[in-house]
């Protein structure tokens, strides 16, 4: 017994309950941007009106940098860090059950008329090994940084607007930089001349994070604000 009097399991639910409205939907909305991101990374894209091009994961992996600054700022630097962790989970549970599926044998209506979507479908998301290590190693290392630089440049102003945008822009371009040079590297040196790619994706990711990154926090913390006031 607690002592309120409460059982433990009452003591849970109560806990559950009083979380921040804001915080749990930026935890479900989390769990499903670190899926979508790995989907979307087969595209590549191109950034207009620049010859920038970036592999189209970027913009829900900023999002994804957007909840994990806005969580440092409202809830703390440690829990935007578990947060972070947590999303592990999804990752992995998603990239398990992709295997499963495309070890399933496809039925016969696909096999006899749309051949050519099961073998679109298979060559997309057969990714080879150093892909799959690749994301995740740079997802966790990018994104405890991004949340580390953020909360570190924190001070007597952080209720600034101006400074929120300042040092959400600062953390994001920074880890975005790291990021690219992590999957890139472990995903593809050795294979080809990896310079021009990693050079290309640095200054797109740059350019998105300065460009994009301010406006999308600030608007996460007033609608978490927002959220936790209701």
């Amino acid at each position: 017994m607690s002592e309120a009097g409460n059982p433990p399991a009452t003591d849970k639910m109560l806990a559950a309950i009083a979380t921040p409205r804001g915080l749990f939907v930026y935890l479900l909305l989390y769990g499903g941007m670190t899926v979508l991101a790995g989907v979307l990374a087969f595209k590549q894209v191109q950034l207009p009106p620049t010859d920038l091009s970036v592999e189209a994961g970027i913009f829900p992996y900023l999002i994804l940098v957007v909840i994990s600054s806005t969580v440092a700022q409202l809830y703390g630097q440690k829990t935007a860090n578990t947060i972070v962790w947590w999303g592990f989970v999804p990752l992995v549970i998603s990239a398990l059950l992709m295997q499963f599926v495309l070890g399933l044998p496809a039925s016969t209506e696909m096999l006899d008329f749309r051949p050519d979507d099961l073998a679109a479908f298979e060559q997309v998301h057969r990714a080879t090994w150093r892909v799959w290590l690749a994301g995740p190693a740079a997802y966790i290392t990018s994104l405890l940084l991004n949340v580390w630089i953020f909360s570190k440049l924190r001070g007597s102003g952080e209720t600034n607007t101006l400074g929120l945008m300042v040092r959400g822009a600062i953390a994001s371009a920074i880890s975005q930089a790291i990021d690219s040079v992590i999957f890139i590297t472990l995903a593809f040196y050795g294979e080809f001349d990896i310079t021009n790619l990693m050079i290309g994706q640095i200054l797109a990711k740059v350019v998105l994070s300065l460009v994009l990154v301010p406006f999308l926090i600030t608007g996460g913390v007033a609608l978490a604000k927002k959220l936790d006031s209701n």
